[in-house]
């Protein structure tokens, strides 16, 4: 693989340049753990390669999308046959009907699904959809979820979680932050006191991906969807990080609960900009061109994407997939909360499936405010350990690590191993 002349540093200062931070996405500047972001060349499996020739096993997966791994063939098969036909038409394909069948086949809640490009687009487009379906405008949402960088979604919560929220980016207009209620996640009791005839719908990650590996309490999901029922509002869940991660049919098929809406992304369209949101038949007939409530997109469906992201259903679609994955997960959480239990260090280890996070505080972390007393800096010290022992790992605390099946068993002992290597150099200097 050639390399090129220059090293990280270099492409980060010309980067700064002309893009801002010097990098398309914030947390890819390294701001939580300092030092120069990596620049990537290449990736093949479970590895990735960076400009200066090193090799790395990857544990982020471009954050999720690769649970095949890097260049897959079938995928990368399908993308290029696709490419020879032409990368896109603005036209309906047989390919976009092709994909929805196969998500409409997989995941329980889904009657029919529209295609976007990113999963910040698909879910602004669920909320719209909410919103005009019941004729309200509120929605609640929940401390530690993200839902893309929507306006919408842009809301921290006031005193407890329980007051009208207030923006926490610039260009987020107050009035529209005042119509999206925060919640604790776990917490049934918070939902319900915002719950009321304003609110259209309640949207959530059905397990917190974005503030680390959350997983919801037993009851909680149930809960949501009782509340929304009794109150006349819609149930909307995010599975952009979950959906097709969990299980075959995401997280509402692990924790058997019917969204009204759900929100896709990331292994869907299988390395390439695709997401979705898709639910019951009822509520997206109103929906353009069907109904009126008006939502498009250029390259929305387009055929190199929508290529990725059959070939990825399709393979994830063979016998013993889902148990190879939790294997490899399973044999990783053993090995990292053995080297937890040879430190004094508070960590604490959660996992659903092959998504986990291993915390820098006391666990269990049940919502963003478990999450208090997290060591970021002792954090950015691991990191750093283990990109020096050549493993990826998230560049911030509050993100998942993702296995795919291209991991081996080695590759799952080194990262085990590089962590407990890590996790000693931090109990000595933390």
């Amino acid at each position: 693989m050639r390399q090129t002349s220059v090293n990280s540093a270099e492409l980060f200062e010309r980067s700064k340049a002309v893009i801002p931070g010097g990098v398309n996405s914030p947390v890819r500047a390294y701001g939580s753990v300092g030092g120069t972001p990596v620049f990537f060349v290449s990736g093949e499996g479970a590895k990735v390669r960076d400009v200066s020739g090193k090799e790395y096993i990857d544990c982020v997966g471009s954050w999720g999308p690769l649970i095949l791994g890097h260049r897959h063939p079938e995928v990368e098969d399908a993308v290029e046959a696709a490419l020879r036909r032409g990368s896109t038409f603005g036209a309906p394909t047989e390919a976009e009907a092709e994909l929805a069948e196969l998500v409409c086949d997989r995941v329980p809640s889904v009657e029919i699904v529209r295609l976007t490009s990113s999963g910040t687009e698909a879910c602004m487009s669920a909320v719209r959809l909410a919103r005009g379906f019941t004729g309200r405008d509120c929605i609640i949402k929940f401390e530690g979820c993200y839902h893309g960088h929507g306006d919408s979604f842009l809301i921290k919560a006031g005193s407890g979680g329980l007051t009208f929220g207030v923006p926490s980016s610039p260009g987020v207009p107050a009035a529209l932050a005042e119509l999206t209620l925060n919640a604790r996640f776990n917490d049934l009791n918070s939902v319900e006191a915002l719950m009321s005839d304003r609110v259209a719908a309640v949207i959530v990650e059905p397990i917190g991906g974005n503030m680390g590996t959350v997983p919801p309490m037993p009851g909680f999901l149930e809960g949501l969807r009782e509340l929304c029922d009794r109150n006349g509002a819609l149930l909307i869940l995010d599975e952009v990080m979950t959906g097709f991660r969990v299980a075959p049919g995401g997280a509402q098929e692990l924790y058997s609960v019917r969204p009204d809406i759900t929100t896709l992304g990331k292994v869907l369209g299988g390395g390439l900009p695709l997401a979705a949101f898709g639910g019951r038949r009822e509520v997206f007939k109103q929906l353009a061109p069907d109904g009126p409530i008006y939502q498009a997109g250029t390259l929305s469906g387009n055929p190199l994407a929508t290529a990725a992201g059959a070939a990825t259903l399709r393979e994830l679609g063979r016998l013993g997939v889902y148990d190879d994955l939790e294997a490899k997960a399973a044999r990783l959480e053993e090995k990292t909360r053995a080297a937890i239990a040879a430190t004094d260090l508070p960590l604490c280890y959660q996992r659903v499936g092959s998504m986990g996070t291993l915390f820098f505080n006391q666990g269990p972390i049940e919502s963003l405010d478990s999450l208090a007393d997290v060591n970021t800096d002792l954090y950015g010290k691991f990191f750093h350990s283990m990109l020096e022992r050549g493993v990826y790992v998230a560049p911030s605390q509050y993100e998942a690590a993702f296995l795919s099946l291209a991991h081996t068993d080695a590759d799952v002992d080194h990262i085990a191993e590089s962590a407990a290597a890590a996790l000693k150099e931090c109990a000595v200097g933390g």
